[in-house]
């Protein structure tokens, strides 16, 4: 892989989780827990929106999506 490639994927990558966290902190989620799930590509961004949705504490949230 060429070095524009691995930047190109770097700077993609970086952008999904700069939506993910806006996403994140918009439905509810501090900005700390918000970068957590951000940056744990396993989340799934619509479960954790989801669960504060249904009610769900961010504390609770976190431990069950982590």
């Amino acid at each position: 892989m060429s070095t524009i490639n691995i930047t190109e994927t770097s700077f993609e990558s970086e952008r999904v989780e700069l939506w993910r966290l806006d996403s994140l902190e918009r439905a509810g989620y501090d900005a700390e827990s918000a970068a957590v799930l951000a940056a744990s590509p396993e989340v799934d961004l619509h479960r954790a929106v989801s669960l504060l949705e249904s009610g769900c504490s961010v504390e609770l949230a976190l431990q069950i999506l982590l």
